[in-house]
């Protein structure tokens, strides 16, 4: 006799990557993201400026005058990070 037809359930969504580790200051934020390979881990970092637009937050990858300053300081916090993470 046939097996009846049952309703299956859709494939899990997959899980979206997350950072590691996150450096805001004021609003400049990196994300510092973990790959691991064969020839050990490696760090990537990606930097944003925060902004609001009306009553929603956004980001952009562009950074003014006045950014320039929190970017170096966040750069900075992020590589002394990494850094440690190599130590420990």
């Amino acid at each position: 006799m046939p097996k009846p037809m049952t309703k299956q359930s859709p494939p899990p969504a997959p899980t979206k990557a997350q950072p590691i580790h996150e450096i805001r200051l004021g609003s400049v934020k990196a994300a510092i993201w973990e790959n691991r390979s064969e020839h050990g881990t490696r760090f990537n970092v990606t930097l944003v400026r925060l902004y609001k637009d009306e009553d929603q937050w956004k980001s952009s990858d562009s950074f003014g005058r006045d950014d320039l300053l929190l970017l170096a300081k966040v750069a900075d916090q992020v590589h002394s990070w990494i850094c440690n993470q190599f130590q420990a």
